[in-house]
């Protein structure tokens, strides 16, 4: 019997599993296609810590930037500081947390999609940063296992 060659899609798919480091917790990445591990640094994507974080403190405590959670990113080309600047949002639209770093955004398509993926806590418990996971338009990010 002749073996069966098995065909992968091009469309990038991806399972969020539950992580901790001393810095934090959140989920590390893995491919669904092969079951492998996805480093941050892929080529594929972009992990970004968000900008400007520190500045919107009582939004980044709510529910919509918790880990697994998807997020909007608003293009900003009126910013007066950075006509490239590229917001990051809850899903909702109603709480801004900050920003795609400014070295970054102007690489990231404009279709992308963005999920809260890390967080670091400070000694009082309260969310103190956020890591998040720009994927492509098309990619298929699991729920988290």
């Amino acid at each position: 019997m002749p073996e069966v060659a098995r065909v992968l899609s091009e469309r990038l798919r991806l399972w969020l599993e539950r992580g901790t480091s001393e810095e934090g917790r959140g989920f590390w990445l893995r491919d669904a296609a092969t079951d492998e591990p996805v480093r941050w640094r892929d080529e594929r994507i972009r992990v970004v810590k968000v900008a400007g974080a520190s500045y919107r403190a009582d939004a980044l405590q709510d529910d919509g930037f918790e880990p697994g959670r998807k997020l909007a990113l608003v293009p900003e080309p009126e910013n007066e500081h950075d006509p490239n600047a590229l917001a990051i949002w809850n899903e909702e639209r109603t709480l801004q947390v900050g920003y795609v770093p400014a070295e970054v955004a102007p690489e990231v398509p404009r279709d992308w999609k963005a999920v809260s993926l890390w967080e670091f806590r400070g000694l009082e418990g309260d969310r103190i940063g956020l890591r998040v996971l720009l994927a492509p338009a098309d990619a298929w990010i699991g729920l988290p296992r």
